[in-house]
């Protein structure tokens, strides 16, 4: 039993934080998280954690099952897994989202601090926007935004019948090709446009093309506007063609297309959560394979990332017949440094699907072409990756190392977040198995994917954290051998 320690879990991951309770020889402390009718997150802690050392357990993605948060009744005062009798809170995960939990998260944070405890820590298994640390950008200055759902769910039918249809009832015929059912942001649409729509000139002073004045006629911008900015010209269907947030027309996408030498600006959502936290008062982050290393330095305070390779090279040792004979197989350029770390500890060979990018011509997007380098021909072929969202990547991937000759197809990622059509598209693949850790809530998953394995990666977390109370080193967590 660990002294002078209380274990504190959130919302988001409630069977994770019984794990951690069970191999430390623990009872998490007594804690209630409450929502008022508007919204806002209430935390109070049920003990005194005065001079002692914190850690808080919250976990992160779209696939967390649903949880009845605590309302102040008597299983949430005394720290159980239930709900309060005075909850009035639904059972159900659509209202609550990454940033919810994350809110929360600090919330916990500062009453700890608020509660005089001496330390602190965030345990994150999935630590969220961190993927974000890094944009990319196109030749031209812009970051790279891809065609919106509702763009790809146009033609489809008023009645919503293609997954790409925004707001109608989703098609359950899916393919490993469907497209993942939330969109990623993009840029707001009224970039560039004036208040009747049409597109204002840039900067260089070049007049939008076919807005040219005619002869004894003011330019456009010149001419008089009623109280409500607009020319009086503008009719009532060109204010309705136009909204503030999606792209319907994509005749205007030219119009957003940035020039050269600007740049959208962005807000680096990676080291805005890092200043967050610690402004909250963490005082030390424990998480694990984080997409970008580099992520650690956005940090004033110690980050311990832990990595699950070594669970994941056990895995291949010991379930995997004729391991020696398969093909460590990375799906993407990105994390090939990953996936040669395994191939390289086991002595496996190696291959790489390349996903090259280039547009038909000037004015189309860029369609992706995968290319495989390596030889598969009648192997097991073991896809590494560190994180799965849609599923698009590997599905993909799968299906081309099937059309190689592979003979069975397994996936190891790190973190199942598997949001939107995930499962579906997993079901529909050429995938044999994916084998995920439980840094994510997985039950509602494993229920609807037959093909999906779970490890257990709660006794990694175990002994960091006790190693970290106690001043140990963790570096003997990251040995394989």
């Amino acid at each position: 039993m660990v002294r002078n320690m209380a274990l504190l879990a959130g919302s988001s991951h409630v069977g994770f934080v019984d794990a951690l309770a069970a191999a430390l020889g623990v009872v998490p402390a007594a804690r209630v998280l409450d929502k008022f009718a508007s919204g806002e997150t209430r935390c109070a802690i049920g003990g005194s954690l005065r001079g002692k050392d914190v850690y808080i357990v919250q976990s992160f993605g779209a696939g967390t099952p649903p949880v009845l948060l605590f309302a102040g009744g008597k299983d949430g005062q005394n720290g159980g897994s239930g709900t309060g009798s005075g909850g009035g809170l639904k059972n159900d995960n659509g209202g609550y989202t990454v940033n919810d939990y994350f809110v929360e998260l600090c919330i916990m944070i500062s009453a700890c601090k608020t509660g005089s405890a001496a330390r602190v820590t965030a345990v994150l298994p999935l630590f969220p926007y961190s993927r974000q640390p890094d944009l990319k950008f196109s030749k031209k200055g812009a970051p790279l935004v891809g065609v919106t759902h509702r763009e790809q769910g146009a033609g489809d039918g008023d009645g919503g019948a293609g997954a790409g249809e925004v707001g109608g009832t989703a098609n359950r015929d899916y393919t490993f090709e469907s497209l993942p059912a939330t969109p990623g942001p993009n840029i707001p649409r009224s970039a560039r446009l004036g208040a009747d729509g049409v597109e204002l000139p840039d900067r260089t002073g070049r007049v939008p093309a076919g807005q040219e004045p005619r002869n004894g006629e003011p330019a456009w911008w010149n001419r008089p506007v009623d109280g409500n900015g607009a020319t009086p010209q503008a009719t009532t269907q060109q204010h309705g063609s136009y909204t503030t947030h999606d792209y319907e027309n994509p005749s205007l996408m030219m119009a957003l297309q940035a020039q050269s030498g600007q740049k959208q600006w962005m807000a680096q959502s990676g080291s805005l959560m890092a200043n967050l936290l610690v402004c909250a008062g963490a005082d030390r982050v424990l998480t694990c394979d984080l997409h970008e290393s580099s992520y650690q330095g956005f940090f004033d305070i110690p980050v311990d990332n832990l990595h699950a390779h070594p669970l994941l090279k056990r895995y291949i040792q010991h379930n995997i017949p004729n391991y020696r004979d398969a093909v460590i197989v990375s799906p993407d350029a990105g994390g090939a440094k990953r996936a040669t770390a395994i191939a390289d500890s086991l002595g496996l060979a190696f291959a790489l699907i390349h996903k090259e990018r280039r547009p038909p011509n000037i004015t189309q997007s860029p369609k992706a072409t995968m290319m495989l380098v390596g030889d598969v021909e009648s192997r097991v072929c073991i896809l590494i990756d560190d994180l799965v969202d849609t599923a698009n990547t590997i599905t993909r991937a799968a299906k081309l190392l099937k059309k190689e000759g592979a003979h069975q197809v397994i996936a190891l990622l790190t973190h199942g977040v598997l949001s939107g059509d995930a499962i579906a598209r997993i079901n529909a693949s050429p995938l044999d198995k994916v084998v995920v850790t439980n840094t994510v809530a997985q039950e509602k998953h494993q229920e609807e994917c037959g093909k999906l394995e779970v490890l257990d990666v709660s006794g990694t977390f175990a002994e960091a954290i006790r190693r970290v109370h106690h001043g140990e080193s963790v570096s003997v967590l990251f040995r394989d051998d």
